[in-house]
């Protein structure tokens, strides 16, 4: 029974372990009150997306602030501005295997292979920025990389999932 016990409890902790594929992280000016954050408007001028994509993450910021209680304004506290990018990246690994032995044990003659593999691919960006209306001062961020925008039906999935991580940040704890 022990032994049963012992890997059932390891899978148990690797699965409660957080095994997202992206970075996020957020500052903030600790001199802002957040508590007085009631409303909000998002611009959305340098958005570089398409338009499927940009009502995907309009549509996603919207779910999650309004779940914070936020609410949109004409006249609002913040200004929600949204920025994406995104960069080129090749990824190199090397796989070195051990030699297959050969006659005359681990000392004999024997074929060993290594190989590389390169791929490249393109990895985005969201950067969430809350600015106070009133002043344009930029009173929190949060960025969050490793979007696939290479792949249509991974984006559609990651989306939400990248923007509720961002945003789990706001309201920041002091």
């Amino acid at each position: 029974m022990k032994n049963f016990l012992i890997p059932s409890l390891f899978a148990l902790l690797l699965s409660a372990t957080n095994c997202s594929p992206f970075m996020v992280k957020s500052d903030f000016a600790a001199t802002e009150n957040f508590n007085n954050i009631r409303t909000y408007k998002i611009r959305m001028d340098d958005l570089k997306l398409n338009d499927i994509d940009k009502d995907r993450v309009l549509n996603e910021i919207s779910k999650n602030l309004q779940m914070k209680g936020l609410n949109v304004s004409n006249t609002p506290d913040i200004i929600v501005d949204v920025k994406a990018q995104h960069k080129k990246i090749r990824d190199i690994q090397q796989n070195n295997p051990i030699g297959m032995w050969g006659w005359g044990g681990p000392y004999g003659w024997g074929v060993g292979v290594n190989r590389t593999f390169a791929t490249n691919y393109n990895q985005g960006s969201l950067i969430i920025e809350f600015r106070d209306a009133n002043t344009q001062k930029l009173v929190w961020q949060g960025i969050g990389e490793g979007l696939n925008v290479d792949k249509p039906s991974t984006k559609q999935k990651q989306i939400p999932i990248l923007v509720e991580q961002i945003l789990k940040q706001y309201p920041p704890s002091k």
